[in-house]
């Protein structure tokens, strides 16, 4: 049994709050999360359609969803950011970002928001929040879409890290917790292996993220990476994981 209910937002800092789903019936998850800095919000992965009624539910319960100033999208999936459009109806500002690397900001229009949509390039590739927090986009191209990208909050020293360093789980979602179990590298390889391209690609992707020093990771899918050594263990162990083409050829 875990020690946290699902059904509710829970924290992974004091600063930034999971917002996702635990679907019980599913082996992936699909996380969001707040970013809280003083009265200012930023939501990174808003999600799927299907699950926006929970998810802006466990944002009301955390802020009033208007605090909300910027969205971040790591990519153009539709788990990731379908919900875009019935998400600003809920935040309700005039002046909310869309922030994204610039091959998904242009994709990401064609789910009709109406929100100005921002290119990272064009910011410098930086979020600045009013009382100083950087936000830096890191281009992972290919892994495993075009366009992209992690967040790393500079102040938390946290990776929110998209598609990379998610996990399936064979057992089913009422197995599933929030922070990664013991075993999480065998539930990392199959996902990776079905969803990025190759070792060549990812490797080098290991190697720009290794240069930060996190000291956690907070996946768009699978659990949250908690600690530095495991943090290191788990890019480790991605280096050298053979995946997509690799295993095809």
């Amino acid at each position: 049994m875990s020690q946290f209910d699902y059904n509710g937002p829970v924290p992974v800092t004091d600063e930034i709050i999971w917002v996702g789903i635990h679907d019980e019936a599913a082996s992936v998850h699909c996380n969001s999360y707040l970013i809280l800095d003083g009265e200012e919000a930023v939501l990174i992965d808003p999600g799927s359609i299907p699950h926006f009624p929970v998810v802006a539910r466990k944002i009301i319960e955390v802020i009033d969803p208007h605090r909300i100033s910027t969205i971040v999208v790591t990519h153009q999936d539709p788990d990731v950011c379908g919900n875009l459009p019935v998400m600003e109806d809920v935040i309700e500002r005039s002046d909310l970002i869309i922030a994204a690397h610039p091959t998904t900001a242009w994709l990401i229009k064609y789910y009709g928001v109406k929100s100005q949509i921002v290119s990272a390039e064009d910011i410098g590739y930086r979020i600045i929040t009013e009382r100083g927090r950087i936000l830096e986009f890191i281009p992972t191209p290919y892994l495993h879409s075009p366009g992209a990208a992690v967040l790393y909050d500079h102040k938390s020293h946290t990776l929110f890290s998209s598609d990379l360093f998610g996990g399936v789980d064979g057992a089913g979602g009422a197995a599933w917790s929030l922070f990664a179990p013991a075993h999480y590298h065998d539930l990392m390889a199959p996902w990776h292996q079905t969803t990025m391209p190759n070792n060549a690609t990812l490797k080098r992707g290991m190697q720009i993220l290794g240069q930060y020093h996190a000291q956690r990771i907070c996946p768009q899918h699978g659990s949250v990476i908690d600690g530095v050594d495991n943090v290191q263990a788990a890019i480790d162990f991605l280096t050298d994981l053979p995946c997509g083409l690799d295993i095809l050829e």
